[in-house]
């Protein structure tokens, strides 16, 4: 394997970020669950190292890091890619895989001489598969790699749902893996069509062969239709809520965090770097429609839910949608650098609240026995810092300053305004309300008074509560950065 020409020593990286984690996957099968655990609690500081360090390269140089496999350059060979948006993330998934992993440290221990169970050893490999395919989908450039490596993290996602074996949570699984394998046959169907046509599937050789015509725009379309069911965009988002429901809470906070979050950064290499032609106005409003009726038809069901992690669940639902009004803002506008920011924003703030508030909710549903909504009164005596770890990541994705979910959506809000198209602010503001009202919804019965705390019927770690409350705190934190660091974000764009 060779660097690519113009590239730095650096690259290599990018091989180290695919292959470690995966490296490390029948390793941890062989182990058992005590050594697989250590496994991965050992490579989660290493990967949040090796993920600031490919950051930091791409910051450098100013451009991409770009590694050509066994020195075969493409159309015969595969090419790895990291730019701005991929380096920010790699970082937020080393994050928030590592604070899954001390979470999942103390919640699936099976205790001091007692057997291993099933969730307690398959949790490590498929949360190490998870991590490879996800930093696989970050750094491809070529639509068939790109394929292998979502199928690479449906199948670590998808058992993560069902690891309590109960009937509900399989029966989540399934319904998940009909959706994702339905995305991934429209997926390779229209790859089918492209490589047909156009003799390459690099992302950098199709854009510059790819033509406005039908076959391109039927493969563009299959791809999207397929993408889409992963992402769980209204109103394919049928499997998302008892899915990430139904998971133990750190595959939840995994899965509503990172995995949905994957297919759309594909549909961006998809549309404005493979297939930007294709790219027309029309087509980028459709997405934002999709994106504004996920926005209020999530955060209406969120605030009808009986349950915490169902309402957490179809926040996700609400808030993926804020990620696709950036496409028809940052191609439409003069101000496309600020709605493309906002969007990347939106997705690594998203990410940490969401795992924050998934954690939290986890903590809750513990100690109490239930994660009933109506049954939180007290809550907030027994266990303050958890409270103030959900109350924290709901006002990141309220949009509240000084959070990063507010330097998101005002960026998108300022995109929508300047670029004259005033109705998709007006989503943004409505959906900041609906937030506001889901979140004040479980703060305000928490923070409810009933004479006596509620009796828990099992303690909190105190290092997990610091633990939820620090991510709820990067949330926070993420919109306090120089502007100027959101360069970053802005090497590699599409122009």
């Amino acid at each position: 394997m060779t660097p690519a020409s113009g590239g730095t020593a650096d690259a290599w990286l990018l091989v180290l970020a695919v292959i470690a984690p995966a490296a490390c996957v029948p390793l941890a099968l062989a182990l058992g669950e005590r050594g697989a655990r250590w496994l991965a609690l050992a490579l989660a500081p290493a990967g949040v190292a090796l993920a600031a360090a490919i950051t930091a390269a791409v910051w450098r140089r100013g451009d991409a890091l770009v590694y050509v496999l066994g020195g075969w350059a493409p159309p015969l060979g595969i090419a790895l890619r990291a730019d701005g948006l991929s380096a920010a993330m790699l970082l937020t998934t080393a994050v928030v895989i590592g604070a899954a992993a001390l979470y999942a440290r103390a919640d699936l221990d099976p205790g001091r001489g007692a057997p291993e169970s099933r969730a307690s050893f398959l949790f490590w490999p498929l949360l190490l598969t998870t991590w490879a395919g996800l930093n696989a989908v970050f750094v491809g450039s070529d639509l068939f790699h790109l394929f292998v490596a979502l199928e690479l993290l449906t199948f670590g996602a998808v058992p993560l749902v069902c690891l309590d074996g109960r009937p509900a949570t399989i029966a989540a699984a399934l319904r998940y893996l009909l959706f994702a394998l339905a995305g991934s046959l429209l997926y390779l169907l229209g790859t089918g069509l492209l490589y047909g046509v156009y003799g390459t599937l690099d992302v950098v050789l199709l854009a510059e062969r790819v033509r406005v015509e039908p076959t391109a725009r039927i493969a563009a379309a299959l791809m999207t239709a397929g993408l889409l069911a992963k992402v769980a965009l209204f109103p394919l988002h049928l499997w998302l809520p008892p899915a990430h429901a139904g998971a133990p809470p750190a595959a939840s906070a995994v899965l509503s965090a990172l995995v949905v979050k994957g297919s759309f950064v594909l549909i961006v290499r998809l549309w404005l770097d493979a297939l930007p032609g294709l790219a027309t106005p029309a087509a980028a409003q459709l997405l934002a429609a999709l994106g504004a009726a996920a926005i209020v038809f999530g955060s209406v069901l969120a605030l009808r839910q009986a349950r915490l992690k169902l309402l957490v669940a179809y926040s996700t639902v609400a808030q993926v949608g804020y990620l696709f009004l950036a496409f028809p803002l940052a191609s439409a506008t003069q101000l496309g650098s600020a709605a493309w920011t906002g969007g990347i924003l939106q997705a690594v703030s998203h990410a940490v609240a969401k795992a924050a508030m998934f954690l939290s909710a986890g903590l809750i549903a513990k100690a109490l026995g239930h994660d009933r909504i109506d049954g939180l009164a007290g809550v907030g005596r027994a266990l303050p810092k958890t409270l103030f770890a959900f109350g924290l990541a709901g006002l990141s994705l309220m949009g509240l300053p000084p959070s990063g979910g507010f330097m998101a959506k005002w960026l998108l809000l300022r995109a929508a305004i300047d670029g004259g198209q005033w109705w998709w602010a007006l989503v943004i503001l409505a959906g900041g309300m609906f937030t506001g009202g889901y979140v004040f919804r479980v703060v305000a019965r928490a923070l409810a008074s009933t004479g006596e705390p509620p009796t828990l019927r099992s303690p909190v770690p105190r290092h997990l509560e610091a633990l939820v409350l620090a991510l709820a705190l990067l949330s926070v934190a993420i919109g306090l950065l120089p502007f100027a660091s959101f360069g970053l974000l802005q090497i590699g764009r599409p122009s």
